[in-house]
């Protein structure tokens, strides 16, 4: 995050001591002397903000504060401190919404809780103030260290958060609250298994802390251990049936495990106590689309925005249908939210990208490309994305595993040929291979599993949360053994995603990092790469917002290079595993669509089936972004959209290098 930005170090006692003493002016000089030399320094346009607040200067802060939040768009205290320069004006509804912002992004901030309380009682609102004491409760009794530590992650500093509360665990073992802590830390950092580990621990010392099994939940849920997650979901539903959080985490797991209409029941029944709550709204509208019912999906997410015109989610999961188109009147009200300054750096996120596409349709590509430009910003502010470390990564793959590894553990692994791996890029066709294939009656089409990147993961940072990074080059010290059972394990913990056809797909697209990895402990396993034409890729990556993992779609430059570096190790894959991995390229299969689909299906050793070329036909629930795409017949206008945004894309180009230039002049 932007917290990270190197910024002049500013003498904090000595300006807090004028800030008390009322020496305002000499604050304000002495900050502005750092601003002239480094306009981007965060932490000097926060306190100029608060000096200038305290100085009655009220536009003048909130400009201040503007270029703030354009930096950082979820720097907590400088929402909590939009939300004082309100207060003191007395724009009282105003000033609770920045602090509702503050206290989502960063629950340790007291004053923001006790802020909000007294809103409501001078609002009359006495029952809706009594709710907030327990929270303000909670943290007057936490440990200072503790709550140190809740600010740090909110500012995205993760590891010195992790050095403090690790620190206070060794003097207070135990401590759930600590542990809990640490866990949120993992989760933040992908350290998935460590997370696991301490919330099943601190479950078991406080068994009925209900909040603790919601986390352990949530981390059984990235893990996609559905089965242990679906457990926790009906435990918290046993304690409290009539709980609408439980309920909606009930419906959440049951659309884990592909029962949508189980969850479609609970989410209504958490609507019948909470009429028009958008976010449940909005879920129900994802597992509509995901069953195939995009007409009542729609009046879902429709019904979300009718409720709150400002939850962004809700707009963009429309123009993620990729087929829905806005009318005039829709498009009008997402710019004029877009425009507003107290809404959230996730839903302007969320109403860029919606723009982007509102816009792309009516051939606006300018102001499309504007939106889609926007959005990636705030998301790459918010990143930690490194191009250069990305590269040196994937090149120590190449390093690494070579022939002479392969060799040394031919034989080795778990003989398992169940699994298919497509993998590649986002926006390459993934999902239409996935689809073709699961048409199949021999193979089921699962979802993009996460077990090989977590074991990737876990074997970087070895048992601990931080640390010397061991991958991958600890694939070298690995004994076959240990190879055969990282397979035995991938095949047992996917078992719950598959209905006992022969063959499944794991279609995660970043699993190319670690095609050495998979042949290792999986060597029968099938390779697909699923290709597409750089700048149409790259640019499909671009305008489209990703939950998480692809870090590196939100600058064009970068996703360049992401591209390059793919396809230089997806070579040398080929080289170190030769006739092991099929490359198979959108393009191609748009022009030829039988043709490359008994291609496929010869890859996999599969008979031809009819129904593969009838993919659009094949009933079943599509997760990705291509969902409504591929319940399609195959289509051509696809190909070359990308080319309407040429003019902007020439950073992709100069990022991608020589080798793609021609793919630029169709």
């Amino acid at each position: 995050m932007s917290s990270e930005i190197e910024n002049q170090q500013i003498d904090l006692q000595q300006l807090q001591g004028w800030l008390q003493d009322r020496q305002y002016d000499r604050s304000l000089a002495y900050l502005n002397g750092l601003l002239v030399n480094e306009p981007s320094n965060t932490d000097a346009l926060y306190f100029k903000a608060v000096t200038l607040r305290y100085l009655h200067q009220y536009e003048t802060a909130g400009e201040c504060l503007e270029t703030l939040r354009q930096l950082e768009p979820n720097h907590s205290r400088a929402l909590q401190e939009q939300g004082h320069l309100l207060r003191d004006q007395k724009r009282f509804e105003e000033a609770m919404s920045f602090y509702q912002m503050a206290t989502r992004q960063n629950p340790s901030l007291i004053a923001s809780w006790q802020a909000q309380q007294q809103i409501l009682k001078n609002l009359g609102q006495n029952q809706a103030a009594s709710s907030l004491q327990e929270q303000i409760d909670h943290l007057r009794n936490m440990p200072k260290p503790l709550l140190a530590v809740m600010d740090l992650v909110a500012r995205g500093k993760l590891i010195r958060a992790e050095e403090l509360v690790r620190a206070f665990l060794q003097k207070v073992p135990h401590h759930v609250e600590a542990m809990r802590l640490l866990a949120d830390i993992g989760v933040r950092l992908g350290i998935l298994d460590d997370a696991e580990f301490l919330l099943e621990a601190a479950v078991k010392l406080e068994p009925n802390n209900l909040q603790l099994h919601v986390d352990y939940l949530q981390t059984l849920r990235k893990r996609q251990k559905f089965a242990a997650a679906f457990a926790e979901a009906s435990w918290l539903l046993e304690q409290r049936p009539e709980n609408p959080q439980f309920q909606s985490l009930y419906a959440i797991e049951a659309m884990q495990t592909g029962d949508y209409e189980t969850a479609v029941k609970y989410l209504d029944s958490v609507l019948e106590r909470i009429p028009g709550e958008p976010t449940t709204l909005t879920t129900r509208g994802h597992a509509l689309k995901t069953a195939g019912q995009q007409e009542e999906a729609i009046a879902s997410y429709r019904a979300a925005i009718s409720s709150q015109e400002r939850h962004g989610e809700a707009w963009y999961s429309l123009s993620n249908l990729k087929t829905y188109r806005f009318d005039d009147g829709e498009v009008s009200t997402m710019q004029r939210l877009e425009a507003e300054p107290s809404l959230t750096p996730a839903d302007r996120v969320h109403l860029d990208f919606a723009l982007g596409k509102a816009f792309e349709d009516r051939k606006d590509y300018a102001k499309s490309f504007d939106y889609y430009s926007r959005g990636n910003q705030i998301k790459k502010i918010q990143s930690r994305y490194n191009a250069d470390s990305m590269t040196a990564e994937l090149a120590s793959q190449q390093t690494i595993v070579d022939s002479g590894l392969i060799d040394r553990f031919k034989g080795a692994g778990c003989p398992a040929a169940d699994p298919i791996f497509i993998l590649g890029m986002p926006r390459a066709g993934s999902t239409l291979l996935e689809q073709i294939l699961s048409s199949h009656s021999q193979v089921d089409g699962t979802l993009e599993l996460p077990n090989i990147l977590a074991l990737a993961q876990r074997l970087r940072r070895g048992d601990r949360i931080s640390g010397k990074s061991h991958y991958p080059e600890v694939l070298t010290e690995l004994s076959a053994q240990q190879y055969r059972e990282f397979g035995e394990k991938f095949i047992e913990d996917t078992k719950i995603h598959r209905k006992g056809a022969p063959f499944f797909i794991d279609k995660m697209p970043n699993n190319f990092r670690h095609v050495g990895l998979i042949k290792l402990m999986l060597p029968n396993a099938k390779i697909i790469d699923a290709r597409r034409s750089a700048p149409a890729c790259c640019f499909g990556g671009f305008k489209q917002m990703f939950a998480e993992g692809q870090e590196f779609s939100y600058d064009l430059a970068d996703i360049g290079q992401y591209y390059r570096d793919y396809v230089d190790l997806m070579d040398h894959w080929q080289a170190v595993f030769p006739g092991e991995i099929l490359l198979v390229e959108y393009e191609n299969v748009v022009a030829d669509l039988e043709g490359q689909v008994r291609r496929l299906l010869d890859f996999c050793g599969l008979d031809f089936e009819e129904s593969c070329l009838n993919y659009h036909e094949t009933k079943r629930a599509v997760r990705t972004a291509s969902s409504e795409q591929v319940r399609q017949p195959i289509y051509t206008t696809g190909v070359d959209q990308w080319t309407h945004y040429r003019e902007f894309l020439q950073p992709l180009k100069d990022a991608l290098g020589p080798r793609f230039a021609e793919q630029f002049d169709v």
